[in-house]
């Protein structure tokens, strides 16, 4: 067991598709196995976009089910809700009379929505609230609380990491060693899961296979993978199919290469290979679907287990606010 402590928060905006499943919480499982691991649902984070209530609550539940269905370790992994900690709303105020106003104007969110204003003839700052501007103050709380050593992030979110490390700077040099230095790390094979046509899988695109999709949904999305024009006799290359870049991810070495060769063989169709990929990759999310229904049906047993993760991180994060309070206010 490592003594490197992770971090990881995960926004409840929605099913994670297959792409994230491969890139993010794959690896964040497996990781949980071998570190301490706090991992949070990030209710307050999804305030700058979600507005209601009711649909923060339900995909809470859906991220907390899905994580504990695919096999997320309670015993080591303490899975929280972002918003039951009291001590995040403390760090954060005190964290912004540390933070230069400069450095939020250069986080990649707050200046992507300024584009996106300027090209549409808006005001600068028009629909821009408090929470996205200062999204990475609270993000640098979320990380500095729980003495984080490895923060896993896409390659989309370095910067917060990178924030969170400069902020922790400017405290440190201001009041003294205080907060550890965290550590972006970033997976190998984030932003390279293919969609339904070819392109990265993202929501923004609408070619997503969502992760726990029904059986019959999961086949229909499968099926509607777009392919070239080969015939089946056609010999293929499977580096530059969608199929098997997706088959790839669920199936044995073993499995892979005999894929592999079918295609560079001749003589299979894309809609038999689309079926092998469905009933591959249905294989392996079965059982952790069913789970995920269950649980589902079941919010009670959530709920508990969200309680006691916030019990247990709270007595993490009540020691590293004791400690921020002494140095700032004596």
């Amino acid at each position: 067991m490592s003594d490197k402590i992770v971090l990881t928060g995960i926004k409840p905006t929605g099913m994670p598709h297959l792409g994230n499943y491969v890139g993010a919480l794959k690896p964040l499982i497996e990781q949980s196995k071998s570190h301490k691991t706090f991992m949070f649902i990030a209710d307050l984070h999804a305030l700058n976009t979600i507005h209601d209530a009711s649909q923060i609550k339900q995909h809470t539940y859906e991220i907390a089910a899905l994580l504990i269905a695919l096999g997320l370790d309670l015993n080591n992994a303490v899975l929280f809700r972002q918003s039951d900690i009291n001590e995040i709303y403390h760090l954060n105020t005190l964290l912004n009379n540390v933070t230069p106003k400069g450095l939020m104007n250069r986080a990649h969110s707050y200046k992507a929505a300024m584009d996106k204003n300027t090209a549409a003839g808006l005001d600068v700052d028009a629909g821009i609230n408090m929470g996205l501007y200062t999204y990475p103050i609270l993000m640098t709380a979320d990380i500095l609380l729980y003495n984080s050593d490895i923060v896993p992030v896409g390659a989309d979110q370095k910067q917060h990491v990178e924030f969170a490390r400069d902020i922790a700077g400017y405290f440190n040099k201001t009041y003294g060693d205080t907060f550890k230095m965290p550590e972006p790390v970033i997976g190998e094979e984030t932003g390279l899961i293919p969609g339904l046509d070819g392109r990265k899988m993202s929501k923004s695109y609408d070619n997503i296979i969502p992760l726990f999709a029904p059986e019959k949904e999961l086949k229909k999305k499968i099926m509607r993978i777009i392919t070239d024009s080969k015939l089946p006799e056609d010999k293929k290359d499977p580096e530059e199919s969608t199929i098997y870049q997706l088959y790839k991810h669920f199936a044995t070495d073993d499995e892979i290469a005999q894929f592999a060769e079918m295609f560079r063989a001749g003589g299979m169709g894309y809609g038999t290979a689309k079926t092998i990929l469905f009933e591959k990759i249905n294989s392996v999310l079965a059982e952790p679907r069913a789970e995920y229904e269950r649980l589902m049906a079941n919010t009670d047993e959530i709920d508990a287990i969200l309680a006691d993760g916030a019990k247990r991180a709270s007595l993490v994060a009540a020691e590293t606010l004791a400690r921020v309070k002494k140095a700032m206010l004596g």
